[in-house]
């Protein structure tokens, strides 16, 4: 498995995905409770800012995870931060890093193809998100999608899906005969047939 490679693919698929965004689309709901498109963007290009931190030997401040400010050209901004992660994770040596993930744990490091995992598996997830949110096809390969049911299914489904700020809710349990791609939402608790609240009448 090349996770470099596969991580390339599904962070430049986000960006693809995303350049279809609207002016009206940034206040529109995702599949992430709570947050609009504009939010979610902010939190992916956050991460972005904060794996390529840990890449370099950095990312044990919490400060360098927080959302981007997304100014007036979110794209642009999320491009950016999207070069500068894929950039990181291109430099020599890097699959033999411990990285930094302070929002996992403050006391360990993780190996950098763990790691790196975990960032492909948020943005194939999150370009799905960012997709849905628009109304179209994620685009997602059959390889990437069965790369990314690996680590799904590695991600514990216990309490701290529960609580507050969660990165994924409890497992669903998946349509018989569901796709791969389907499988790896239902693992993370993502409702593969969501679709965005009617909006409420106008008076």
């Amino acid at each position: 498995m090349d996770i470099l490679k596969l991580d390339r693919t599904a962070v430049l698929e986000s960006v693809r995905i995303l350049e279809r965004a609207t002016p009206a689309d940034w206040a529109a709901p995702t599949p992430c409770a709570g947050w609009d498109l504009r939010e979610l963007v902010a939190h992916m290009a956050g991460q972005h800012h904060g794996f390529a931190a840990a890449a370099a030997g950095g990312g044990t401040d919490l400060s360098e995870w927080r959302p981007a400010d997304l100014g007036d050209d979110p794209v642009r901004t999320y491009r950016a931060a999207a070069t500068e992660v894929l950039d990181a994770f291109a430099l020599p040596g890097v699959l033999t890093r411990e990285f930094a993930l302070p929002e996992i744990s403050t006391t360990t490091t993780f190996p950098a193809s763990v790691a790196i995992g975990f960032h492909f598996l948020d943005y194939v997830v999150h370009g799905w998100d960012v997709a849905k949110t628009l109304g179209t096809d994620p685009g997602t390969d059959e390889s990437v999608a069965e790369a990314a049911l690996v680590f799904a299914l590695r991600v514990p489904d216990d309490d701290r899906r529960l609580g507050p700020g969660a990165a994924f809710v409890p497992a669903l349990t998946p349509a018989r005969q569901a796709g791969t791609l389907d499988l790896v939402l239902a693992a993370l608790g993502r409702t593969p047939g969501w679709t965005a609240p009617a909006a409420a009448p106008q008076h």
